[in-house]
């Protein structure tokens, strides 16, 4: 710990932006990692479950409602059920409109805080660039002629531990943002594409009971 705030104290002020995106970074990367879960998203045998629970006939409101707050499958499904108990004589085109609006609404809730993620990967090389460039202004103001006396060796070595230490906590902070980034993308596609392969399953199965009402 000692040596850790030995280093924040030798890096100088250039470093507390990156700090401040390591904690976001940190806290953005479990929340997503949660929330992300097959569990909290699409549980395996959820679309079976509704398909048997409607076989003979749409499910009571209340269901509906158990099934919204089951999770973010669970919600498309009932948007489903509840366009057809709303319009029996719905159409295949209203329902799978209705299905899109609800998807869209999943996918972005997969994709919230995703982009500040990436901007961290971003922005943290930049911030270490930053820094690295304060500590070279240092090293050359120390060396700067003063009157009978050369550079401050003690600024000088300020300098070097400013450009030093801020361009490799940068790449600390960038490299893991970057790469939870690119896996969460890729998991966000995989959910999203689960999503779309449920409500393609209960759009015939639903049209039955419009076809009947009608």
């Amino acid at each position: 710990m000692t040596l850790v705030i030995s280093i924040i104290q030798a890096a100088g002020w250039p470093i507390w932006p990156l700090l401040m995106c390591s904690v976001v970074a940190l806290a953005l990367i479990i929340e997503r990692l949660f929330s992300l879960r097959a569990s909290k998203v699409a549980p395996a045998r959820l679309v079976d479950e509704v398909l048997a629970v409607s076989h003979q006939s749409l499910p009571s409101p209340e269901v509906v409602s158990k099934l919204a707050a089951n999770s973010l499958l669970g919600g498309l499904l009932a948007s489903g059920l509840r366009a057809v108990t709303t319009e029996p004589r719905i159409s295949e085109a209203a329902l799978r409109t209705a299905f899109e609006a609800a998807g869209r609404a999943a996918v972005h809730r997969l994709e919230r805080y995703l982009d500040m993620l990436g901007t961290i990967a971003t922005a943290a090389p930049l911030l270490g660039l930053l820094g690295t460039v304060i500590g070279m202004i240092e090293i050359f103001g120390a060396q700067a002629p003063t009157t009978g006396a050369s550079g401050n060796p003690e600024q000088l070595a300020h300098g070097i531990a400013i450009a030093l230490y801020n361009t490799a906590f940068g790449l600390i902070v960038a490299i893991p943002s970057l790469m939870f980034y690119r896996y969460f993308r890729g998991r966000v596609e995989a959910l999203s594409f689960e999503l779309e392969q449920a409500a393609e399953r209960m759009v015939p199965h639903l049209l039955r009971f419009s076809i009947r009402a009608a």
